[in-house]
């Protein structure tokens, strides 16, 4: 069974003046409920309010959890930040913890929400409210883990990047649209920015040629994996030009680095755009489908939480 981690407070109705699509969250939790026995469920705690505080300034995640953000970071996030959007901030978080632990069990778990790789310390920007690949990042790290991100959403990690930088436990990886949001980009790790248009081949060179060293090199224990799907050629904010193929592909080549170095590796949710939220939620569940049954015919019980040699 592929271990799932999901939280009612994930489906939330759209706050007022709201671009961000808000039902990809439910049809994702349907489209696996479909799956019947092959999916191992679990629900998540709120994530502790240190371990927001660890990534975040104080003064924000008030803001956040008290309700009262301030218009202009409204602005920057994309929808205002009502008490139920406050509460699935805290919760995504802890869902992202909580797949990394039982990735580490079970060698893959993933979390149906989560990704939001844009949120900085003192504001939230492009439907990102909490950084909660960060925020757990953190906790693993304080837990005595080397934790790699592989962020291959269309869009550069730019705040997962900020809030991680120069931390000796954590390394950061960004394949991205070179000219897509943020204008601004951070320094990841290794930032790996291509041209409009690319494709799928393209795209699998790129990523062949240069995660492998970041995973020789940095030597992590496990890997949040960042699965946006808006790579894709159809994908409203999106600049490339992957094939429903390149997706598999992509998320394969990850999955074997990984596996071919014991490494456990838990999934986030990231981008996709676009009117058809079905289609949208589909290739984001097609994500953890394809990772968990990699997973699944190639971990071996009592798998070394550390890397092959």
């Amino acid at each position: 069974m592929i271990a799932v981690v999901h939280h009612p407070d994930y489906v939330a109705e759209a706050p007022g003046r709201s671009s961000y699509r808000w039902g990809k969250n439910g049809a994702i939790r349907d489209l696996l409920r479909a799956e019947g026995a092959a999916i191992c469920w679990h629900e998540p705690d709120l994530a502790l309010r240190s371990w927001l505080e660890a990534a975040h300034d104080p003064g924000y995640v008030a803001e956040v959890l008290e309700v009262r953000v301030p218009r202009d970071k409204e602005r920057r996030i994309g929808f205002p930040v009502t008490a139920v959007v406050a509460r699935r901030a805290q919760v995504v978080p802890g869902g992202t913890y909580q797949a990394a632990r039982l990735a580490m069990a079970h060698g893959f778990a993933a979390n149906t929400a989560g990704g939001s790789h844009h949120a900085l310390a003192a504001t939230g920007a492009g439907y990102c409210v909490f950084n909660d690949l960060a925020i757990a990042a953190l906790q693993l790290a304080r837990e005595g883990r080397r934790v790699l991100i592989v962020d291959v959403d269309v869009h550069q990690g730019d705040g997962t990047a900020a809030l991680t930088a120069g931390h000796p436990a954590i390394a950061t990886y960004s394949i991205h649209a070179e000219k897509n949001f943020p204008a601004r980009k951070a320094r990841s790790t290794v930032d790996v920015p291509l041209p409009d248009g690319v494709d799928d081949g393209g795209y699998l060179d790129a990523l062949r040629s240069t995660l492998p060293p970041l995973l020789q090199e940095f030597a992590p224990d496990l890997i949040l994996y960042q699965g946006g799907v808006d790579p894709f050629s159809g994908d409203r904010l999106g600049r490339l030009s992957l094939t429903e193929d390149g997706l598999g592909k992509r998320d394969l080549l990850v999955a074997n680095m990984a596996l071919e170095r014991g490494l456990p590796m838990a999934s986030t949710v990231g981008g996709g755009y676009g009117d058809d939220v079905l289609a949208i939620a589909r290739r984001h569940v097609d994500v953890i489908l394809r990772l968990g049954r990699a997973y699944a015919e190639r971990w071996q019980a009592g798998t070394r939480l550390t890397p092959a040699a």
